[in-house]
């Protein structure tokens, strides 16, 4: 271990000697660890930017940058270890055929996005690092390439691969795959598709990236104790966020302890291993001192991650009977400079495209990924399955209007049927709610008689009434892993201590993972006191939030884990029923609301009693507790449709939403409360996805223009009108308590049945997202509408 720890990287003198972690207190003044996770006092480090958003960095000095009091070091690209690394936040593998890319270094030399990280400044204080932050900027030699910012100019033949190390090309990753129904193949498709015999139609979409704009913006802090690095981070995924950083620094993983505290949410961009393994870093050439990186806004948007920008041709065959013949759908997914979570963002867009509707013939589909100059988009809410979904529930509108069908009739003509199995991956349709969500939502929209009451509007101003359907998968088996382990523990006043890997971020899991435990043993939610932090040195392991993923997969290590927590206390309660003579049948006791009953629901013993005795009898003390691994080898689908109608002032270019509603099968709800506050959450966020949002990149230089929240605009108060959601509850036998994804999913729909209110108000179709004002305006005036 000795010798590994030295390989890691030179020790950084930096004005003073070196010390031992334990002398901190006494040679620099550093507290020792403290309540609130940080030891003081706590360094600076700032980030230095590159200014070209494709090329090299040929020379850099930094030499009066580190003469600037309270700067305490100035690292380069060149003095960090050369390991690559990837940053996603997806369980490993143990198979190299099917682990992420690594292609990012601590720092680099080699340049792919504007403001890429080529060297850090460590410093006393704020001010110090501002300053020594300009001062390297001053001194940075780069040698510039050509910007490429869309996929065309990164796929052309001429075009410089930004990472000849891992791919030849910027072609990241292209799949091409046709799901048949009855055994057919490619060729009979596309021949489907340009059968005379068959209605065919074609779409072009294009959607925007997106930020995530959690309210807190990314930060981290490091140090060491003995020998063993600490990382405190804003995250989703501590114990993926400790692998990397292993991976980053070539050390072994249990060198890493992460914590992850209270966090101000993430939406996938803490999905991502973005800062940690440079923080981690830091502190081993600082002597184990503590170093903090807290991104500003205006890197939150340049630096991290964001929803991939995406191009979607597709065509359709259907025939008179308003049955969807056969599909083909091409995806071109722009990546930026970094693999990130690469090409699963586009295999999810075409899934969502596909598992929507059933073919009769089949739907082939191809994605391409590729490499640009533009920032690099990540996981973000929904992950890919926006930007599928879009395209296939504009069609279906455009398609219904052609033909002068009612947009719900024709989709519940052709929804996936109850029973279905992905010939690819074999999730399968366990429960299926979906057309009852479709029905639910036209009957409380009002939809027959909102269509009915404008249908023949006329003047600038008019309403219409919009929806949409999605299709959404619960976590990544079997595309990856899915385990988790919880551990619960008895306390002496008969409550219990619940611990999982999985993690808060703001969407109310520790609630429900507390009902869980609670329902389960037989005790009160309240009794049930769950640990909101996690720590890789003594939480369970879980790989973290994301793919509406924790009240599936975790909720089976939960139950699990309560059921053998249950028959332990059990157990005990037996063992003194017979010891103290107690009148009551062993055999059929049981624990309701907080007490050991017997089997017509008398009193037999309090929780309380059992766990003193547990704890403290000279007969037979045993400290109660049980932990138990659950891994999921299943997966099911959740359903749901939007219903939104809006105002459309068509001189402004201006959409008001004035009613939007959601029905959801989310399987069991386990919290009605928290559940409809992730519904209303992600309408919110779908409204924005459909009017306002969008990051700015300038072409030629590949910086973002809008890189902070006063221009680049999401829903206010005022944008947002009441928000309305229906649960049509179905119980997955695949769910742990039947419940399935419900997350990430209401995001989906309200963009897509914003812009199909927007066409049914005014007969103009829009393909490109977001329908701004000026966008709006120049469709209108196209068509002579204004």
């Amino acid at each position: 271990m000795e010798e590994m720890w030295r390989t890691v990287a030179p020790m950084r003198e930096v004005g003073r000697p070196l010390v031992r972690v334990d002398a901190l207190d006494k040679a620099r003044g550093t507290a020792k660890y403290t309540d609130d996770l940080c030891p003081k006092p706590c360094l600076v480090a700032k980030l230095v930017h590159a200014q070209i958003a494709n090329g090299w960095v040929r020379a850099i000095d930094t030499t009066s940058a580190e003469a600037i009091p309270g700067v305490e070091a100035v690292f380069t690209f060149k003095d960090v270890p050369e390991h690559r690394f990837p940053t996603p936040g997806h369980p490993w593998s143990v198979e190299p055929a099917h682990q992420d890319v690594a292609d990012r270094r601590l720092l680099d030399g080699r340049v792919r996005i504007y403001g890429d990280d080529i060297a850090v400044v460590v410093a006393r204080d704020n001010v110090a690092a501002d300053r020594a932050v300009r001062d390297v900027l001053a001194h940075v030699e780069y040698e510039e390439l050509p910007v490429m910012t869309t996929v065309q100019e990164a796929m052309a033949p001429d075009a410089i691969p930004l990472h000849p190390e891992v791919r030849p090309t910027n072609v990241l990753a292209h799949s091409d795959m046709v799901t048949p129904l009855d055994g057919t193949g490619y060729d009979s498709v596309e021949a489907d598709i340009d059968d005379p015999r068959y209605h065919r139609y074609e779409i072009h979409t294009e959607t925007q990236q997106v930020s995530q704009c959690h309210i807190e913006t990314n930060v981290c802090f490091a140090y060491m104790e003995g020998r063993r690095i600490t990382v405190v981070s804003s995250t989703q995924i501590p114990h993926i966020v400790r692998r990397v950083c292993g991976q980053a620094l070539g050390i072994g993983w249990g060198n890493i302890r992460v914590i992850k505290p209270c966090i101000g949410g993430g939406f996938g961009n803490k999905q991502e291993v973005l800062y940690e393994p440079l923080c981690a870093w830091l502190t081993t050439q600082l002597g184990g001192r503590v170093v903090e990186i807290e991104l500003s806004r205006e890197e939150v948007f340049q630096n991290t991650r964001s929803r991939h920008p995406m191009s979607l041709t597709a065509q359709i065959a259907y025939d008179d009977d308003m049955r969807i013949i056969a599909r083909h759908c091409d995806c071109l997914s722009n990546q930026g400079g970094y693999a990130s979570h690469g090409h699963a963002l586009a295999a999810n867009a075409i899934n969502a495209f596909r598992w929507a509707y059933k073919d009769k013939v089949g739907c082939h589909t191809e994605a391409t990924t590729v490499y640009t100059n533009i920032p690099s988009p990540g996981a973000m809410r929904a992950y890919g399955m926006p930007q599928g979904q879009f395209t296939i529930e504009c069609a279906m509108d455009d398609i219904a209007r052609r033909e002068g069908w009612d947009p719900v009739d024709f989709r519940l003509r052709n929804l996936m049927p109850a029973g279905y199995s992905d010939p690819f991956n074999g999730i399968t349709n366990h429960a299926d709610g979906y057309p009852d969500v479709i029905k639910a939502g036209r009957e409380a929209s009002g939809w027959d008689e909102y269509r009915a009451r404008y249908a023949h509007e006329t003047g600038p101003v008019r309403h219409g009434i919009g929806m949409s359907c999605f299709v959404y998968k619960t976590g990544v088996y079997p595309i990856s892993l899915e385990t988790s382990t919880a551990r619960i523990v008895l306390n002496q006043d008969g409550t219990c201590q619940l611990q999982v890997g999985a993690t808060e971020i703001g969407q109310g899991a520790d609630t429900v993972f507390s009902q869980m435990a609670a329902e389960t043993i037989g005790v009160p939610t309240s009794w049930v006191h769950i640990v909101g932090e996690q720590d890789t040195d003594v939480t369970p392991f879980d790989t973290g939030a994301y793919a509406s993923r924790q009240s599936y997969v975790t909720g089976h290590a939960v139950r699990k884990t309560a059921e053998t927590f249950r028959r332990n206390l059990l157990d005990y309660a037996r063992e003194l029923v017979e010891a103290r003579s107690v009148d009551a049948d062993p055999a059929a006791l049981d624990i309701r609301e907080g007490q050991v009953v017997d089997a017509d629901g008398n009193l037999v013993l309090e929780l309380e009693d059992l766990a003193q005795e547990a704890f403290y009898s000279f007969r037979h003390s045993v400290h109660i507790h049980a932990e138990e691994t659950a891994q999921v080898r299943d997966n099911t689908f959740a359903f749901g449709a939007c219903y939104a109608k809006v105002e459309v002032d068509m001189p402004l270019g201006k959409v008001k939403v004035t009613e939007i509603l959601n029905v959801h099968d989310s399987g069991r709800i386990l919290n009605p409360a928290t559940a409809a506050g992730q519904v209303e959450g992600g309408m919110a966020q779908g409204i924005g996805a459909a009017l306002y949002e969008e990051q700015l990149v300038d072409p030629k230089t590949g910086r973002l223009r809008n890189a902070n929240l006063l221009d680049y605009k999401i829903p206010t108060a005022m944008d947002v009108p009441e928000l309305r959601c229906i649960f049509v509850e179905t119980d997955d036998p695949s769910g742990p308590y039947g419940n399935k994804a419900l997350g990430e999913p209401p995001l989906m729909p309200p963009t897509p049945a914003i812009r199909n209110a927007i066409l049914d108000a005014t007969g103009v179709a829009f393909y490109q997202i977001p329908m701004t004002q000026q966008r709006l305006v120049e469709g209108f005036a196209r068509e002579g509408l204004i």
